[in-house]
């Protein structure tokens, strides 16, 4: 019986999350040589093709899908067997600190992982505007932070980067009238940039909301009395975007950054690298 090894299946999944091996390489703190090798060795043991490179990225075979349901299952048990038997010490708390609209669907993942593999530490999520997570990291009161925002400060590190969307009602028409009926939270880091967007398309605006309250931007919106911004594959399932890019302004992209503390290392570097490996897979 041949057996898999499991650097070789984290360089797999760390490709098939990310899309191609240099993204994986980067990831991984492996040259792209080394990653290919593992991959190049990993089919040949299994004398499959697990990979279909023949467009721009790299794409799963059907046989390589497979596999990765199985890779996941024997690298998160290889890492919590590891953690238990080794790690015993590792006690505490660690926070993580995210915006409220990039939480679903890689956080959840990420604190079932870190659960699975440090079952002695308790990862406390705090949800806030990303302005005021910059605000508690600098101040050493979260360990961990991802942000949205147009640029990255020092000592962040951009995950990915995903496009602004306009999103209305489903059916809705408000997006078509004038002054346009806009609807955002007070402290939400996308509508200052939005504002200036319609002021400099010429497009009237007026505020519909101004609240602290993400449910009652929703709620408006999703009763056609507003429009509203935000990431793509992270709106709500009863709202939709707004295909409005004849009369509204493109709103353009925004990175999810990542800023991770200097303390707790080992646990910081854990966390941080779970963080990489769910945005990467988005």
């Amino acid at each position: 019986m041949r057996n898999l090894d499991i650097t070789t299946l984290r360089s797999f999944m760390a490709v098939a999350n990310a899309g191609g091996v240099t993204r994986a390489a980067g990831f991984l703190n492996l040259t792209q040589s080394a990653v290919s090798m593992q991959l190049k060795r990993l089919e040949e043991t299994l004398n499959l093709q697990l990979l279909d490179r023949s467009g721009r990225g790299v794409s799963l075979t059907p046989a390589g899908a497979q596999l990765l349901t199985y890779a996941q299952k024997i690298v998160d048990l290889n890492d919590e067997a590891y953690t238990k038997l080794t790690d015993q010490n590792w006690e505490g708390d660690i926070l993580l600190g995210v915006p409220e609209d990039i939480i679903y669907p890689v956080i959840p993942e990420v604190l079932q992982r870190m659960g699975r593999t440090h079952p002695r530490v308790k990862v406390q999520l705090v949800s806030s505007f990303t302005k005021t997570l910059k605000d508690q990291f600098s101040k050493g009161e979260i360990d961990v932070i991802l942000t949205t925002e147009t640029g990255v400060d020092t000592g962040g590190e951009t995950l990915t980067h995903v496009p602004l969307n306009w999103i209305g009602a489903p059916g809705g028409q408000v997006w078509k009238t004038r002054p346009l009926r806009v609807a955002f939270c007070r402290r939400c880091v996308f509508r200052e940039d939005t504002l200036k967007r319609l002021d400099e398309a010429g497009v009237e605006w007026e505020m519909a909301v101004d609240s602290d309250s993400e449910k009652a931007v929703d709620a408006t919106v999703s009763a056609d009395l507003a429009v509203t911004v935000k990431l793509e594959g992270h709106a709500p399932t009863y709202l939709d975007q707004i295909d409005g890019s004849n009369s509204l302004p493109d709103l353009g992209m925004q990175r999810i950054n990542l800023y991770a503390g200097t303390g707790k290392k080992q646990l910081v570097d854990t966390l941080s690298g779970y963080l990489r490996q769910g945005m990467a897979a988005v």
